[in-house]
């Protein structure tokens, strides 16, 4: 089926980086959570680490889920960054780990 526009698309995007300073958007997706069923779309700074982008964005919003009641943490997950099986250090920025801008990432319990 073709498909009928009224015309190019020609305009900036209205999420680009540029319009977020030093921070950035990151999609978080906990897979095959019943609790967390859809991803979720944060903002932090690319300089954050990823252990205190655990601790004060992850936690808020996924602390009401059982398995972070139990008291698990970031190492009690697989991740994957965009796609791609990921490891992540506490001590480094997201920058450093290669979490972009609109990238996506996500973990799954251990127990999944």
């Amino acid at each position: 089926m073709a498909l009928k526009t009224i015309g190019a698309y020609d305009f900036p995007s209205r999420s680009r980086q540029e319009l977020y300073g030093e921070d950035q958007m990151v999609h978080v997706w906990w897979r095959d959570n019943p609790w967390l069923c859809a991803a979720v779309t944060q903002r932090a700074p690319r300089s954050m680490t990823f252990g205190d982008f655990w601790s004060q964005v992850l936690v808020p919003w996924a602390g009401t889920d059982p398995e972070l009641a139990e008291g698990k943490d970031w190492s009690d997950f697989e991740w994957t960054l965009g796609g791609e099986p990921f490891v992540p250090d506490p001590q480094k920025s997201l920058a450093d780990l290669g979490i972009a801008h609109k990238a996506t990432l996500s973990m799954r319990g251990a127990a999944a």
